[in-house]
């Protein structure tokens, strides 16, 4: 149900929404050799539906890179089958459409919930290998010319560049590239694409420049595809059901994954199941209006929520929006410059590269590491859906390796005696009465790994309004990637709610991967990590911990929870 308690606040943010969208949505219906309007489509077609029937109040939905990039592959695929875009439109549609229903399927049946269980290493070399795609296939349009349709094509013909190139191209797409990170300098309150693509549009008409342009779009309203799933030949099904498999898992991993980041930044929780068939919903009538598929888009949904989006109604001005520009745009999107789409994009692979899980891939376990590069080396070269399957069968195993490995090292290291004070914990029970109403202390049975970090993530916003919490870690073998992150953003939630962390009893894996990324003493200074719970309570008994050291405390007064 639509809720108009922030009217001005859902029109603002589905405005700005749009505005950030259209460029975009152009961009990657020219790279996915349908046309800028399939993009135009998409976005029309998911923001309106996947905004009314999803479970995300402030998602933005329309076609993404990773989407986009699947997208390419099944049309260029089904050209080099049939022989022109044509003949082979009747096959595109239906795996678009089939990709809609197959995420409608994956709603009802519940399986929304288990994309949370997705490792940190896949995904981040997944993201990675996504925006290396993206960025590749604009080399050629980069320089003025037209880009082979695959990665193979891309590196073995690059030599060929240099005596092809076009100056002018190069100069529009540098310039587009400067824009998009230079405005916002300037100022944040126009989208810094879509000033790079209206003033370089113009500029690069009223110079006449010698360069590709979209060309002619049509125009008005699209026609429903109907009549060519009817007359098409569906005797070989399974050209369309993989590619549409492809395109409905990848589809529910973008969204899902823009459903955390949402529910982060407005402290809501998403409904995955709903979620997956509102995206259903809108990439079957994407598909049914020959637009691209698509799915929740990180960015836009950003944007939207710092614009004041709160409610549906913001995804749906965000496509009504969009519907406006392509009754009236037409004739001017025509004339915007390839390169300018070029250095659009490019700037979006740089934004999707995962850079935080590159520069600690020294630092996270081996095994995390080459999930990750393999992940992203498959991603790149042979197919993305069996990149994240080979990610999580391999994650999986060597998780499971990894904690035998510890549980047995610390089955024969430890006494009887060890486990039985573990399990009794009677060392809280001796703490002051004064004490225990100034504490609040989490307890962690296990590795805190991929398969715990949800809800490790819900245990940490069920705490109670307290200052100072205590993490005893002393039965947390290992702690892997994911882990660690969600360590990192709970400390830095609990610290932006003036709470005080302290941490104690930490084992030397546990500790190694807190220090390696400097957590420890940057995140949580040295004076709040203890070897031992004794030391920890009489450090507080004692006042010696200086609790306002990383946060604004003033008279700590808190609750003894488990």
């Amino acid at each position: 149900m639509i809720q108009m308690k922030n009217l001005s606040g859902d029109l603002f943010g589905g405005l700005t929404a749009a505005v950030v969208a259209l460029p975009l949505a152009l961009a990657f219906g020219v790279q996915s050799g349908m046309g800028a309007i399939a993009g135009l489509y998409g976005a029309i077609a998911l923001g309106v539906l996947a905004a009314l029937l999803g479970g995300t109040n402030t998602q933005i939905s329309g076609p993404t890179g990773p989407m986009a990039v699947v997208a390419s592959a099944v049309i260029a695929g089904e050209i080099a089958i049939y022989g022109s875009l044509d003949a082979a439109i009747g096959t595109i549609v239906a795996t678009f459409v089939l990709a809609g229903i197959f995420q409608i399927i994956m709603g009802f049946s519940g399986i929304g919930k288990y994309v949370r269980y997705m490792p940190y290493p896949v995904i981040s070399g997944f993201m990675s290998g996504i925006g290396i795609i993206i960025m590749m296939f604009q080399v050629f349009p980069f320089f003025g010319l037209t880009s082979p349709k695959r990665i193979v094509d891309i590196l073995s013909n690059i030599g060929e560049i240099p005596s092809m190139l076009n100056w002018e191209a190069v100069i529009l797409a540098l310039s587009t590239i400067l824009i998009i990170y230079l405005f916002p300098r300037i100022t944040r309150k126009l989208p810094s694409a879509l000033i790079a693509l209206v003033g370089l549009t113009i500029i690069s008409y009223i110079l006449g420049l010698q360069v590709p342009i979209i060309g002619d779009i049509p125009k008005g309203l699209p026609d429903v595809h109907i009549d060519t799933l009817l007359d098409m030949d569906w005797h070989h099904p399974m050209v369309m059901i993989i590619p549409a498999l492809t395109l409905a898992a990848l589809g529910a991993i973008d969204s899902l994954l823009t459903s955390v980041v949402a529910d982060n930044m407005t402290k809501t929780q998403h409904n995955s199941n709903k979620e997956l068939i509102g995206q259903g919903v809108g990439n079957t009538v994407a598909g049914l209006i020959g637009g691209l598929p698509g799915a929740g888009a990180t960015m836009r949904t950003v944007v939207n929520i710092n614009a004041g989006g709160q409610t549906k109604l913001s995804g749906i001005v965000h496509g009504l929006v969009l519907v406006i520009i392509l009754l009236g745009a037409g004739a001017y999107a025509k004339l915007i410059p390839i390169p300018v789409l070029a250095g659009i994009l490019i700037t979006v692979g740089i934004g999707i590269i995962d850079y935080k899980g590159i520069k600690h891939i020294l630092h996270v376990p081996r095994s995390d590491a080459i999930v990750m590069i393999i992940v992203l080396l498959m991603t790149v070269f042979v197919d993305l859906l069996q990149a994240v399957a080979v990610g999580m069968v391999m994650a999986s195993i060597l998780f499971m390796k990894q904690v035998s490995d510890r549980v047995e090292q610390r089955a024969t290291s430890g006494s009887l005696d060890d486990f039985e004070h573990l399990n009794l914990l009677p060392d809280e029970k001796k703490i002051s009465d004064a004490l225990k109403q100034q504490i609040y202390i989490q307890h962690f049975d296990g590795p805190i790994f991929f398969g715990f970090t949800s809800h490790f993530k819900l245990m940490m916003q069920k705490l109670p309004d307290v200052q100072v919490v205590i993490f005893r870690m002393q039965r947390v073998p290992y702690i892997d990637q994911s882990g660690m992150y969600a360590i990192e953003d709970a400390v830095q939630q609990l610290h932006q709610k003036g709470i005080a962390v302290i941490l104690c009893e930490m084992q030397q894996q546990a500790e190694d991967m807190l220090r390696n990324i400097k957590m420890i003493p940057a995140l949580i200074p040295e004076s709040h990590v203890f070897d031992s719970f004794r030391k920890t309570i009489e450090a507080l008994e004692q006042d010696e911990i200086e609790l306002t050291r990383h946060c604004n405390i003033k008279n700590p007064k808190v609750l003894w929870r488990y």
